[in-house]
């Protein structure tokens, strides 16, 4: 299993935290007999570091390239599908589909688009739960927008959650990007989201289990460039 590098200071960290609480429970029960509660301590923290080491996993993807479709930027469950007022850069009427990561999902992100990074901003905020409707405006949180080959904006915003207070992105403006590229991290959980063209066709409903870079979630309608 290849580890994302992103977690290797946490993982270190928390391995050496876990050596500690086990030398110190050692210590503590290894003249009382306690053979019993020195195991399950061993097996909880063992248990405990691979849930850390899981959850910076990189999986090995299929790279797919398809100018007309958007795919999802992460793994997690479709939880919002709606029009919105997009007020930051583009300041027009899009299609928003949202994306929660729970825990137990793999928290790289991936480009749902190719083409070049256009604009790019992180916002400091609040830690509200990631599914709360003014996460995507509130909390913590960085702003990509991708303009494609033929004139195309695609936006997405890596969100903070209650429990995820680290977003990682790798975005820079004017910097071209290849579709399902990757795109940042998240650490600990929360939510991606995703702004296409109004007339766009989505191909997602509320609910829906997604796989980051594999799961189309939206069809773009074809336009001429001015």
């Amino acid at each position: 299993m290849k580890i994302n590098k992103e977690g290797y200071r946490i993982i270190a960290v928390s391995g050496l935290v876990c050596l500690v609480i086990w030398l110190f429970f050692y210590w503590m029960l290894m003249n009382r007999s306690s053979c019993t509660l020195i195991v399950a301590a061993t097996i909880f923290l063992i248990c405990f570091w691979m849930f850390i080491v899981a959850f910076f996993r990189e999986p090995r993807r299929v790279r797919i390239h398809d100018a007309d479709l958007v795919f999802s930027p992460c793994d997690g469950r479709v939880v919002v599908t709606e029009v919105v007022t997009e007020e930051e850069h583009l300041k027009q009427e899009m299609l928003q589909i949202s994306i929660f990561m729970s825990v137990t999902n793999v928290h790289m992100n991936w480009v749902p688009v190719g083409g070049v990074v256009e604009y790019f901003k992180y916002h400091p905020g609040r830690f509200l739960v990631a599914w709360h409707p003014k996460s995507s405006t509130e909390n913590e949180r960085t702003t990509t927008v991708v303009r494609m080959a033929d004139g195309r904006p695609v936006l997405f915003r890596q969100i903070a959650g209650l429990v995820a207070r680290r977003i990682v992105s790798y975005m820079k403006v004017g910097s071209p990007v290849e579709q399902n590229s990757v795109a940042g991290f998240i650490k600990f959980g929360s939510r991606v989201d995703v702004l296409v063209p109004k007339d766009s066709t989505v191909l997602v409903e509320i609910g829906d289990a997604v796989v980051g870079s594999q799961t189309p979630i939206a069809r773009l309608h074809k336009t001429i460039a001015e």
